[in-house]
């Protein structure tokens, strides 16, 4: 019981966030407004808070693995807090922009800590399903500025809609004061490296581990597009190029997140079931994408609206699909690096979401502006980011069934011959059946009667 309350309210943190980020998505309007910002100058929010959030990744890990979840979950609700009330109040452009940034960075170090304590606190064989409902169970900050948000922004106004945001996190800071613990009691913690030079020798062995490659792709292929989609361009593209109402293109939305929620259980129960067969879903979820974009995009007119549906469902699995790139971090990395190895598979699919982002909107301006053509060629950049991510998990999982290999001949020369372990790999006994490859190394049973 003390590990799901310890979740929980680290959960209520990662839903703040989720709230934190996406309700100047829903005030966009009243943003443009209030601050007498262009659509250019609007757009500059979306994207330098997500250049804040994918940079800060790394070192947001980095301090994971020195000061532990509780203090990284405080800090990041902290400046969101902050961020959210300096906007609140703000007439002004850049300090609105900057408030923003601060926003994304607290945003930054907020998942990764949340998802650092369920290997801390829960059973191996539980932690994939619970990390599943994290990532799910955070999208109903979505609902949250969709709903409430939404009617404190359009009643009482800006200020007290981003007021109200603002107590919301300092509740849910004093919770985690109250309620979130790194660890266990008991659970002994090795020493966090200090010295620069050593932190950033760390930083390259997390990154040369195929596991957090391995990750990092996942994480690229699968999850870019549902949130280019629901951050940026679905809502114009729905409206503009496909001719759907605002109420029809928001209930899609809606449909995006019941997705998510209801593949991210299913994903969660497969992938703890079937650990061997992870980078089989991952790239299956990434062909379906390409497939079902390829059969919208192709036609030469709108589609019709129940594609329209199949797209947004199918693009919404990547969603909880990419929590696998986390899974894989944490199977082929120490607890000691985990920090580290979840903020560079962090990286990979918030990096392709800004990427993506930016080179539609110059696509779209260079071929006319918000048509039918150029949204349908702008939407043709995603193709590469597919390609990329599919080369990659090819490439670092024939790495990883090699690393397996390493790992099973050092640890059956250690345990039968007495042969120190030199290789650079995380000391887990279990990692053949935790690995993304099924065990079929021609090593002896080591089962008490064989001995």
């Amino acid at each position: 019981m003390r590990a799901w309350i310890v979740w929980a309210a680290g959960l209520l943190a990662y839903i703040v966030a989720v709230l934190d980020r996406t309700t100047f998505g829903v005030a966009g309007l009243d943003a443009a407004e209030r601050f007498h910002a262009s659509p250019a100058q609007l757009s500059m929010f979306v994207v330098l808070q997500l250049v804040v959030y994918a940079g800060a990744q790394i070192p947001a890990g980095v301090l994971l693995d020195r000061f532990g979840s509780r203090a990284m979950i405080l800090t990041g609700g902290t400046l969101m807090v902050i961020g959210q009330l300096t906007l609140a109040f703000t007439t002004s452009l850049p300090v609105a922009v900057a408030a923003r940034a601060v926003v994304g960075l607290g945003d930054a170090f907020t998942f990764i800590s949340v998802l650092r304590l369920v290997p801390h606190w829960f059973p191996d064989r539980q932690v994939p399903l619970v990390s599943q409902l994290t990532g799910i169970s955070g999208q109903l900050g979505q609902v949250l500025s969709a709903v409430p948000f939404l009617g404190l922004l359009t009643g009482p106004g800006w200020t007290h809609a981003f007021a109200a945001v603002s107590a919301f996190g300092v509740l849910s800071l004093m919770l985690t004061v109250a309620l979130v613990r790194n660890t266990p009691p008991g659970t002994v913690v090795d020493d966090p490296v200090t010295d620069p030079a050593e932190v950033l020798r760390g930083v390259r062995t997390v990154w040369l581990r195929p596991g957090t490659r391995l990750g990092f792709f996942t994480h690229m292929g699968t999850q870019f597009s549902v949130t280019v989609f629901t951050l940026m361009w679905g809502m114009p593209y729905l409206t503009a190029a496909q001719g759907v109402s605002r109420e029809a293109a928001g209930g899609l939305l809606i449909v995006s997140v019941v997705t998510a929620v209801l593949a991210g259980v299913v994903i969660g129960v497969l992938t703890g079931r079937h650990p061997h067969r992870r980078s089989w879903l991952v790239l299956g979820i990434i062909g379906t994408s390409a497939a079902v974009w390829t059969a919208v995009l192709a036609l030469p007119g709108p589609a019709p609206h129940w594609l329209l549906v199949v797209l947004v469902v199918v693009i919404s699995v990547g969603g909880p699909g990419s929590v696998v790139g986390f899974d894989f971090a944490r199977t082929f990395n120490p607890r000691a690096t985990l920090g580290t190895a979840q903020g560079a598979v962090n990286v990979g699919g918030f990096l392709a979401s800004l990427l993506v982002m930016q080179a539609m909107g110059m696509v779209i301006g260079a071929a006319g502006g918000y048509s039918f053509d150029s949204f349908r060629l702008a939407w043709c950049v995603q193709y590469l980011v597919w390609a990329v991510a599919t080369v990659g998990i090819l490439v670092t999982r024939a790495k990883a069934r090699r690393t397996l290999g390493e790992v099973e001949e050092s640890r059956y020369l250690l345990e039968y011959f007495d042969v120190p372990n030199r290789l650079d790999v995380p000391n887990r006994l279990d990692v053949p059946n935790r690995l993304d490859v099924p065990n079929r190394l021609d090593v002896p049973n080591r089962s008490a009667d064989n001995r």
